[in-house]
C-alpha cells in the first residue's frame, strides 16, 4: 500500500469508527433511546450488583446469573478505575476504549507485509451492526484480549499463550484460539496462565468456581438454534413456557432437556471434527491460525444452548483478524457473519418481543440469523479443510512474506 493511500484509508477508518462509536455511546448514555428493551440494565443493575459483592472480596455465591470464570471479576470491577464517573458511565467508557484498542491492533497489523486493512474495516463496520448491546456487555473487553492474542500468535507465541489463558479465565471461549496452534510453548504458557489465575482467585476469593454449577444447569435460550424447535412447536400446542431463567430468557417444559442435550452432543461433534482436522492438517500458512480460530468459535457458537447477541462480538473480532491476512479464504463466511450481525440487532433488542412471542416475525428473524450462522460455519469448515488438509506441497510464498514467516516460525 502506498503511503498516501494508506493515510487516506486510515483516515477513513478513524472517521467511520468515530462517527459510529459516538452513536453507540449516545444510545447507551440514553441521549437517544434505542427501540426495544433497555440493553443497559445489565450494567446498571446486574453488573453493578456484582460489583458491590466483588469489591468486598467474594464472588456472588447465591446469584445463579453469575456464570463466568473468576477473572471476569476484573472487568466488572474495572469501573472503579474511573471513580469520578458513576458505575454505568464508567463501564461504557471502558468498553469504548476496548473497542478502540481492537481498532488500533487491527490497523497496525493491517499495515504489515502480507496483511491488509480489510480486517480493520470488518471491525469498524461489524460492531455498530450489533447496536448498543456491544457497549453494555463486557464481551468487547474479552474480544480485545482475544484479538491481541491471535495477532501475536505468529511472532510472539508466548505472548499469545498468556493472553489466551487470561482470556479463557475471563469468558472461556478464547481457549478456542488454540485450535490451530502448533507450538507447544503457546499451549504451555496458556495453561500456566490459567493455572496461576485459578490459584490466585481460589485462595483469595471464596466461590471462584461456583459458576460451573450454574452454567451446567442452563436450559435452551430463546435465540439459540435449538430454540427453533420450540418456537415452531408452540404453534402446534406445545405447552411449555418462556421465562427468565439463569439470567436469560429460556424455554422451560417438555422435551427442553432433550434439545439441550442434543445441543451438547453437537458441540461434542464439533470438538471431534476440530480434533480430526488438527490431526489431518498438513498445510499451515500464515493465515491458518486465524482461520482455524474463527471457524472454531463460529462452530461452537452455532451449537451452543445459548446464542446471546453479545456472542456476535466474538465472531466479528475473530473474523476481523482473519481478513487481516490477504491469503485468508474466509471472506464469504465473514460476510455471512456480518449479515447475521445486522439481523441480530433486529431480533434483539429491536423486535425481541416478537421473538419471545414466537410469532411469524420473531421466528423468521431467528431462522434467518441462525441460518446465516450455520451456513457460515459449514462454509468456513469446508474452506479450512480444503486449504490445509492436502497431500500437495505447500505453495511458495512471495519472497518478503516468506522471510517474515520463516523468522516467526523460528522464534
Amino acid at each position: 500500500m502506498d503511503i498516501a493511500g494508506g493515510r487516506r484509508t486510515l483516515a477513513a477508518l478513524l472517521v467511520t469508527w468515530g462517527l459510529t462509536r459516538a452513536m453507540l455511546l449516545l444510545f447507551v448514555l440514553k441521549v437517544f433511546v434505542f427501540p426495544g428493551p433497555d440493553v443497559t440494565s445489565d450494567v446498571s443493575v446486574i453488573y453493578q450488583g456484582w460489583y458491590e459483592t466483588l469489591r468486598h472480596g467474594t464472588f456472588p455465591l447465591d446469584d445463579v446469573t453469575w456464570q463466568y470464570p473468576p477473572a471476569a471479576a476484573l472487568p466488572i470491577l474495572s469501573p472503579a478505575l474511573l471513580g469520578f464517573l458513576d458505575y454505568a458511565t464508567a463501564f461504557f467508557v471502558l468498553a469504548f476504549l476496548a473497542d478502540l484498542v481492537v481498532l488500533a491492533l487491527l490497523a497496525y497489523a493491517g499495515l504489515r507485509p502480507g496483511k491488509t486493512l480489510r480486517g480493520a474495516w470488518v471491525w469498524v463496520l461489524g460492531v455498530p451492526l450489533l447496536g448498543p448491546t456491544v457497549y453494555a456487555r463486557y464481551d468487547v473487553m474479552v474480544t480485545a484480549v482475544a484479538v491481541a492474542g491471535l495477532l501475536a500468535g505468529a511472532r510472539h507465541p508466548r505472548v499469545m499463550g498468556l493472553l489466551v489463558g487470561f482470556g479463557a479465565m475471563l469468558k472461556v471461549w478464547p481457549a478456542l484460539l488454540l485450535v490451530g496452534v502448533r507450538k507447544r510453548g503457546t499451549w504451555a504458557w496458556a495453561v500456566a496462565a490459567v493455572a496461576a489465575l485459578a490459584a490466585v482467585f481460589a485462595v483469595t476469593m471464596p466461590g471462584a468456581f461456583a459458576f460451573l454449577t450454574f452454567q451446567r444447569n442452563r436450559g435452551t435460550e430463546v435465540e439459540s438454534l435449538g430454540s427453533l424447535v420450540f418456537h415452531i412447536a408452540r404453534h402446534f400446542g406445545w405447552n411449555g413456557q418462556v421465562q427468565l431463567n439463569y439470567g436469560s430468557i429460556e424455554f422451560l417444559g417438555p422435551y427442553v432437556g432433550l434439545v439441550s442435550s442434543a445441543a451438547l452432543f453437537l458441540t461434542g461433534v464439533v470438538f471431534g471434527w476440530l480434533l480430526l482436522w488438527r490431526l489431518m492438517a498438513t498445510r499451515f500458512l500464515p493465515n491458518t491460525l486465524a482461520d482455524a480460530a474463527f471457524v472454531g468459535v463460529l462452530m461452537f457458537t452455532v451449537t451452543s444452548r445459548v446464542i446471546s447477541p453479545q456472542y456476535m462480538v466474538w465472531l466479528v473480532g475473530t473474523a476481523a483478524v482473519c481478513l487481516c491476512f490477504r491469503s485468508s479464504r474466509m471472506r464469504v463466511p465473514v460476510a455471512l457473519v456480518l449479515a447475521a450481525a445486522f439481523v441480530t440487532v433486529l431480533e434483539f433488542p429491536l423486535w425481541f418481543v416478537h421473538v419471545v412471542a414466537s410469532d411469524r416475525l420473531g421466528v423468521t428473524l431467528l431462522v434467518v440469523r441462525n441460518g446465516l450462522l450455520v451456513v457460515a460455519a459449514v462454509l468456513g469448515a469446508v474452506e479450512l479443510w480444503r486449504s490445509t488438509v492436502s497431500r500437495d506441497p505447500v505453495p511458495p510464498l512471495p519472497a518478503q512474506a516468506a522471510r517474515t514467516w520463516e523468522t516467526s516460525a523460528s522464534s
